[in-house]
């Protein structure tokens, strides 16, 4: 058996059209979506993703900025900063780019991004909600790997599936949605005693650990779905977490690193990008609607 290659530049192409369409539409409108990107310190370390998302907005039809501040900026001129664009209605969403300075808190400077204005997904409001089966603005790569499992011919309810990997932004998430799709959801981690055990029994089986190679053939069920989350280098090349040679000749489905989960992990940053604008040009409306003007 070999496994029919998911191709995510297609998938997110394609999601990217139908963002373009719906910015388009609020532009009409007088809302045009755009994105702000923050940057701290180190900008050569997140020059690759801050250039990527430019590219991809730029095709979505939403507008994208991008600001760097020195690397000694503290916390508090960072949050007045943050809470100038949570109250600025012409953007509409907040980027965070990482690496940030060890003076920075990472949890701590995302939490003072709006909800509203969350389209990384990563506000603990917003991946609260995917806990109540509301997902509004949640994790790029996490909904975009449902949403690759998505495309693929299975029936998600009842669907065994193995989550490896139980981080807050990325693992849990999936396992959420997916049960909230109706799928049966094993989550394992470093503490499982024997992750093949479940990844065997799973037909579909996620991988976001960060570990090349971690996930071999003989760890899955003929014909399954592998959808590898993980980037990583080696030898000089970008590899996932999934060994591509044995598990290619088992699963029946498999996303490359890269040109998987990548490219539509950054469209589904776009494709938030346009919902949140959405929701903030309804809130205004709402809010107006209700005043005696």
């Amino acid at each position: 058996m070999s496994a029919t290659i998911i191709d995510g530049k297609s998938i997110a192409a394609k999601l990217r059209t139908e963002v373009a369409m719906r910015a388009g539409e609020l532009a009409e409108k007088g809302w045009q979506p755009k994105l702000v990107s923050l940057s701290v310190g180190d900008v050569a370390a997140a020059e690759l993703y801050v250039r990527n998302q430019q590219k991809s907005a730029e095709s979505a039809g939403v507008q994208f900025e991008a600001r760097n501040y020195d690397a000694d900026t503290s916390l508090e001129q960072l949050t007045g900063i943050i809470q100038g664009l949570n109250a600025d209605p012409r953007v509409n969403g907040i980027i965070i780019q990482r690496p940030l300075p060890d003076h920075i808190p990472v949890k701590t400077f995302q939490k003072l991004v709006h909800p509203l204005k969350d389209v990384e997904g990563m506000h603990p409001a917003s991946i609260g909600n995917i806990v109540y089966n509301d997902l509004a603005l949640g994790p790029c790569t996490a909904v975009a790997a449902v949403e690759i499992l998505k495309t693929l011919p299975i029936d998600i309810e009842g669907l065994n599936v193995t989550v490896i990997g139980h981080s807050e932004i990325v693992g849990k998430p999936i396992a959420f949605l997916l049960m909230g799709l109706g799928a049966t959801v094993t989550v394992c981690h470093h503490m499982t005693r024997s992750v093949a055990m479940h990844s065997r029994a799973a037909d579909a089986v996620f991988v976001a650990v960060g570990v090349p190679g971690l996930v071999t053939g003989e760890m899955l069920k003929p014909g399954c779905a592998v959808i590898d989350i993980g980037i990583n280098r080696v030898d000089g090349k970008t590899v996932g977490d999934a060994d591509w040679d044995s598990c290619s000749e088992v699963a029946g489905w498999i996303t490359p690193v890269p040109g998987g989960v990548g490219p539509v992990t950054v469209a589904t940053l776009m494709s938030n990008a346009v919902h949140a604008t959405e929701m903030q040009m309804n809130h205004y409306r709402d809010a107006y609607a209700n005043t005696d003007y």
